[in-house]
C-alpha cells in the first residue's frame, strides 16, 4: 500500500516537472523552470524512498525484475540530470533527458512488479551478477545523457543552418561544448558497459559452464559496445568532430534501447 502511494506520487510530481520544463522550453520562463527543478528534486527523493522501502519489503536489492530495472534506470537518469544541472545549467538537457526517464518509468508500470521466482532468487544472490546489472544500468544512464547532448547538437546544428537566431540558440549552448559533453559521457559509459558485459560473461561461465554467445541480447550488447567504441575511435584517434558523430551517437543509443528491451521478447537467456 505504501509503495503504491509513493509510486503514484512519483508519477504525479514527475509529470508536473516535465510539464514545467516543457513550458520553459516554449516560453523561456525561468520561474517555471525553477519550480520544475524542485519538483524533479522531490521526484528523486521519492524514487530513493521507493527503492529503500522495496529493499526492506523484499529483503534484497531492488534490481532483480524488469520493473525494478526500469525504475532504477529512471532514478539514475534523474540523479545524473540533477548533477549536470548543478554544474552546467543545461535546461533543455534536463527536459530531454527526463522525457526519456519518465518514458522508461511509465513503461515499467506494465512490467511484472512482484518478487522473483525461487530459482531466479538463488541465481541473483550472487554478488557478481548484482554488480553486472548495476554497472550496465549506470552505463545506460550515462549513455542517456550522452544521447541528450547529441540530440541538442542535432537541433542546434539544424537551427544554425536555417538561420533561426534567437534566445533558444543561446540556451541550447554552442556546438563545441555539446559535442565535448557528449564525448565525455560516452567515455564514462563505455568502460562501465564493458566491465558489466565481462562480469556477465564470467558469471555465466561460473554458474552454467557456458556462455550464450548467440543469445540475441548478448549479440546486441556487443553491437552496442561496438558502436560506442566506434564513436570513441572516431573522436580520439581520427580526431573527427561534428554532425556525423552526433548522428552516430544517436543511432548507438537507439540500438541500446532496442537491446534493453530484448530481454522481455526475444532473449532465451536473459529472462527476468
Amino acid at each position: 500500500m505504501l509503495l503504491n502511494f509513493i509510486y503514484l506520487s512519483i508519477v504525479v510530481f514527475y509529470s508536473l516537472s516535465i510539464l514545467g520544463f516543457f513550458i520553459d522550453f516554449i516560453q523561456n520562463n525561468q520561474r517555471v523552470n525553477r519550480i520544475a527543478f524542485w519538483l524533479l528534486s522531490i521526484v528523486w527523493v521519492l524514487q530513493l524512498l521507493f527503492l529503500i522501502v522495496r529493499t526492506m519489503e523484499y529483503n534484497r536489492l531492488p534490481l532483480m525484475t524488469i520493473f525494478e530495472g526500469m525504475f532504477l534506470y529512471s532514478w539514475i537518469v534523474v540523479t545524473l540530470s540533477l548533477i549536470i544541472n548543478k554544474f552546467y545549467k543545461k535546461d533543455f538537457l534536463i527536459f530531454f533527458v527526463n522525457l526519456i526517464g519518465f518514458g522508461i518509468m511509465t513503461i515499467s508500470i506494465f512490467a511484472p512488479t512482484g518478487d522473483v521466482s525461487p530459482r531466479l532468487t538463488e541465481l541473483l544472490i550472487l554478488e557478481l551478477l548484482v554488480i553486472h546489472v548495476t554497472l550496465l544500468l549506470l552505463s545506460y544512464g550515462t549513455f542517456t545523457l550522452s544521447f541528450a547532448f547529441s540530440m541538442l547538437y542535432f537541433i542546434q546544428n539544424n537551427m544554425l543552418k536555417r538561420k533561426r537566431w534567437g534566445k533558444r540558440i543561446k540556451r541550447i549552448g554552442n556546438l563545441s561544448t555539446l559535442g565535448q559533453l557528449s564525448y565525455i559521457f560516452t567515455l564514462i559509459g563505455f568502460p562501465l558497459m564493458l566491465l558489466g558485459i565481462i562480469l556477465g560473461v564470467i558469471w555465466a561461465w561460473v554458474k552454467f559452464g557456458m556462455v550464450p554467445w548467440f543469445d540475441v541480447k548478448v549479440l546486441s550488447s556487443f553491437l552496442v559496445l561496438f558502436m560506442y567504441g566506434l564513436f570513441l575511435f572516431q573522436w580520439v584517434v581520427k580526431k573527427k568532430r561534428g554532425y556525423s558523430l552526433a548522428l552516430l551517437n544517436i543511432a548507438a543509443f537507439l540500438v541500446l534501447l532496442i537491446n534493453y528491451f530484448l530481454s522481455t521478447s526475444f532473449s532465451n537467456f536473459h529472462i527476468w
